[in-house]
């Protein structure tokens, strides 16, 4: 089993906390670290947070939110061997050629160690800000990842389509990892199909497990209509790390292969913690 952390972005205050944060973590062998993504936090919104009783996300507008690839490049400069991932960034708000140039040049630069977590966002009042349309999101977020693979391959890209028009140019740097990790993010709508068909990995929002048993046979039927090998998907759950050894071999015996530990689930001193946390799970 691999662990990782997060976030490490989130409600820092210099630069030498957040790195602090990971080189610690590296330190003590965790295999990753992981970052939030939000542009802006409105005082208050209609829109609902699908994975909480009360339809809102935790924190508020005024905790630093460190840009997420920002923050994994100062990260990796710092570090050596641990691995970098988002957990997620909202591809269908963002500009997917800035996403697959700076997802290449992190990649290489940190010696093929970057994760691209993505989701399709839920946030409307996020999108509204970015003068991104909220409608058709999902479409979007797929024809991007499509574009996005082109733009890795090294090739001349040619990609039309409803929402892209690129055609006869190259990108470089290519990443250093063949393919770079695409991590899914959400349990909601299409994300079992949108799995087999673009992921790499999935990163579910869910330690239930008999939620999660459900959610992977169904990424595993949709493998199978398309033909694709189950067991290339690497699975990560967000996890408490208050499990004992029996759930984590049971999580382990569903095929989940990285367990991810909020920092804020560590106690008041996140560092204590997960030195803690570190020596019962890692030795």
């Amino acid at each position: 089993m691999k662990y990782g952390l997060i976030p490490v972005n989130l409600g820092v205050s210099t630069m030498q906390q957040m790195v602090g944060m990971a080189q610690k973590a590296e330190s003590l062998g965790y295999e990753s670290v992981w970052t939030f993504e939000h542009v802006i936090v409105p005082l208050d919104y209609q829109s609902k947070y699908p994975y909480s009783a009360s339809g809102k996300m935790g924190g508020s507008p005024d905790v630093n939110f460190i840009d997420p690839l920002i923050a994994l490049s100062f990260i990796a400069a710092a570090t050596e061997k641990i691995r970098l991932g988002t957990g997620v960034n909202i591809l269908s708000q963002a500009n997917p050629m800035y996403v697959a140039k700076q997802s290449a040049s992190l990649d290489l630069l940190s010696n093929g160690r970057f994760m691209l977590g993505v989701g399709i966002g839920w946030l409307e009042e996020e999108f509204a800000a970015l003068g991104v349309p909220f409608e058709r999101r999902g479409a979007r977020f797929d024809d991007y990842l499509q574009g996005m693979r082109k733009v890795w391959s090294g090739e001349v890209v040619e990609h039309q389509s409803e929402f892209l028009n690129w055609s006869g140019f190259k990108s470089y740097p290519m990443p250093m990892q063949d393919p770079l990790p695409v991590i899914m993010g959400g349990s909601k709508g299409k994300i079992h199909e949108r799995i087999a068909l673009y992921g790499n990995g999935w990163f579910a929002p869910t330690s239930d497990l008999a939620e999660l048993a459900r959610h992977l046979d169904e990424i595993r039927k949709q493998c199978d209509l398309i033909d694709r090998d189950y067991n290339e998907i690497e699975i990560s759950i967000m996890w408490s790390g208050q499990t004992q050894q029996e759930q984590i071999d049971a999580y382990q015996d569903l095929g989940v292969e990285r367990m991810v530990v909020p920092l804020f689930a560590l106690g008041a001193d996140p560092l204590k913690g997960m030195s803690e946390l570190a020596e019962k799970l890692i030795g």
